[in-house]
């Protein structure tokens, strides 16, 4: 078993915290065509639990990165990716009751190409890159949890969830307005820390 660690931690493209974040990529398509098919309670416990083990696997990839030290740069760019991937699969979902979500996905795609192309120029600068701020792991739980409200009460009152989309974009852009902050102070010193 020791061997088989080993080897794992050697190979950083197929380490088992880089495998679990491959497995959290291919769920999304197969979540998204699970619940956009979805015409019995049934149906739908079968998407959430596609997405649940996402989420899990998620939960326990960093875990199993730190204990077994296979802990890498490209787990650290690879394990966001599907983050938000997995939050604009979400959104995609989301958009077939509410067409309103339409604005969050758009948002949410710009802010996270800005993310990118930032991340991306500062590293060329010379900049390190760690993890997300507060403000950015905040936004990730609201828009998490106002998705996962959204898709698990698809009868709640129109308005409410309009209300609650709102609400995620009103998030959305304040943390993106921080991140502008943070980055234009990181342009000539420090490391970048990216959501």
């Amino acid at each position: 078993m020791k061997k088989v660690l080993d080897q794992m931690r050697k190979s950083v493209y197929f380490n088992i915290p880089n495998l679990l974040g491959y497995l959290r990529i291919l769920l999304i398509p197969i979540f998204l065509v699970l619940y956009t098919r979805a015409d019995s309670t049934k149906e739908y416990g079968i998407a959430f639990f596609t997405l649940a083990l996402s989420y899990f696997s998620d939960f326990i990839d960093g875990k199993i990165a730190r204990k077994f030290d296979m802990i890498s740069d490209f787990g650290k760019a690879l394990d966001p990716v599907a983050d938000k991937l997995t939050q604009a699969s979400l959104a995609i979902a989301i958009t077939y009751r509410y067409p309103a979500m339409l604005y969050f996905l758009i948002l949410f795609v710009i802010k996270e190409l800005y993310m990118a192309v930032m991340g991306l120029l500062l590293i060329h600068r010379g900049k390190g890159v760690k993890g997300a701020q507060s403000y950015g792991k905040i936004c990730t739980a609201v828009n998490d949890a106002g998705c996962f409200v959204l898709l698990l009460f698809p009868n709640i009152p129109y308005f409410v969830g309009s209300a609650l989309i709102v609400l995620m974009m009103i998030i959305t852009t304040v943390s993106w307005i921080k991140y502008i902050k943070f980055h234009v102070s990181l342009w000539k010193e420090g490391e970048v820390h990216e959501e």
